[in-house]
């Protein structure tokens, strides 16, 4: 829901380690989202509002602007660390680690 489309093929990716999880969605923050307030409660914005909305319907997103903050607390409910972000220009990764 949140990659670019645009000026690019690449797939979001998934790697699996030992330790940790990494997701790398192609697209940086986009529209009022920046690096530095990423990852704020309730801090939206829509690259694909059509895909967004579709999802929403299809019970694939509870609400908008929610979902690293729930991601956050089913981390810390599972022993978890928190997810780290690397953000950049033209991709995001989040980095879920295993307990410790």
């Amino acid at each position: 829901m949140h990659r670019a489309y645009e000026g690019t093929n690449s797939p979001v990716r998934l790697h699996w380690f030992d330790d940790r999880i990494e997701i790398i969605n192609p697209g940086g923050p986009y529209g009022s989202v920046t690096a530095q307030n990423f990852g704020e409660p309730g801090r939206t914005d829509y690259r694909n509002p059509q895909l967004a909305a579709a999802f929403k319907v299809l019970g694939y997103a509870q609400r908008f602007g929610a979902g690293i903050l729930i991601a956050r607390q089913a981390l810390e409910k599972n022993g978890n660390p928190a997810p780290e972000f690397q953000i950049e220009q033209n991709f995001v990764a989040a980095i879920i680690r295993k307990q410790p």
